[in-house]
């Protein structure tokens, strides 16, 4: 099943890009994934079976991102 993902997204990549940031923003989403760079600003498609395979964690989660659901009240009787 393939991982959710939104725009605005920001995520850790395994490997460094050449200008030595590992940090990148998602800015395209379907058949493949569209990151750009948050060091140097620079732009690249990956496949999302490699986008998936390469990611390492998520630092930031879009705006479209679904909030995480909120803890049942506790009943004080």
């Amino acid at each position: 099943m393939p991982i959710p993902l939104y725009i605005d997204d920001i995520v850790r990549m395994r490997k460094p890009h050449p200008c030595g940031s590992d940090v990148w923003r998602i800015v395209r989403l379907g058949a493949d994934i569209g990151i750009k760079c948050q060091g140097c600003q620079r732009r690249v498609l990956l496949p999302r079976s490699t986008f998936e395979r390469r990611i390492k964690a998520f630092v930031a989660r879009g705006p479209a991102a679904p909030l995480a659901p909120a803890a049942p009240a506790s009943d004080p009787a």
